[in-house]
């Protein structure tokens, strides 16, 4: 009976991983989809996007500059920024790759540019 057990671990629990880390990849490019959202809105609402350096938290804290203060209307978000699925802060670049003004990503679950499968970067 434990061998049975066993091998039937041994041949699902795989599987059931491989579907956990898939819905990593979904949940990251959902979340980045929210975040660009986020930033469109407040793009509106001020005029511009947040600099490279400002990033996200633009989202959740009034710029310091008038007029940009002023007619900030958020949080754009709420609570807190969120990590991504492997834990890490999502990368936030101005100008983004191909001509986009700016560009929102999670280096997947190595946590380095590039890479391939699980590895590989989501967004962009």
């Amino acid at each position: 009976m434990m061998v049975i057990i066993g091998l039937l671990a041994g041949l699902v629990g795989p599987r059931i991983l491989g579907k956990a880390e898939s819905s990593k990849v979904q949940t990251a490019k959902t979340q980045i989809k929210m975040l660009q959202s986020a930033v469109g809105i407040m793009q509106l609402d001020i005029g511009v996007i947040p600099s490279s350096d400002q990033g996200l938290k633009l989202l959740l804290e009034a710029p310091a500059n008038e007029p940009l203060r002023s007619q900030w209307k958020g949080p754009y978000i709420d609570g807190s920024l969120p990590l991504d699925p492997w834990n890490t802060p999502y990368v936030y670049t101005v100008p983004g790759p191909n001509g986009q003004p700016f560009s929102i990503m999670s280096f997947g679950a190595d946590g380095k540019p590039g890479g391939e499968g699980l590895n590989a970067d989501v967004g962009g």
